[in-house]
């Protein structure tokens, strides 16, 4: 093999290696593309997706405030609910008290 053979068959050998690396790019690139109804569906999908977290975030902070209202209810409730407790226990204490004053008064009026 002489020289011009040599340099011959390295360039058909480096066109091919060329032609081989141009059509892998090629089909890469057509099998990896997307296309822009696909990009507009994407869109869509992002934008859908923020808005239901908007949606979560304010039904989080809805459900928090209620449920401290709820706490705050619940807690007044059960002031007045002691609060009633102890003055039926305080009204019960008097009266018994009254009952026993009304027997001595009828014992010693006897």
């Amino acid at each position: 093999m002489n020289r011009t053979e040599f340099v011959i068959a390295t360039a058909i050998i480096l066109f091919v290696a060329f032609c081989l690396g141009w059509f892998a790019n090629w089909l890469l690139h057509r099998f990896t593309s997307v296309s822009k109804s696909d990009v507009g569906e994407l869109e869509r999908m992002s934008q859908e997706l923020h808005e239901a977290e908007e949606t979560r975030d304010q039904a989080i902070t809805y459900l928090q405030q209620r449920e401290a209202e709820l706490t705050n209810q619940l807690a007044q409730t059960e002031a007045e609910l002691n609060a009633a407790m102890e003055g039926l226990r305080d009204a019960r204490h008097e009266a018994e008290e009254l009952r026993a004053y009304v027997e001595r008064v009828q014992q010693s009026a006897s």
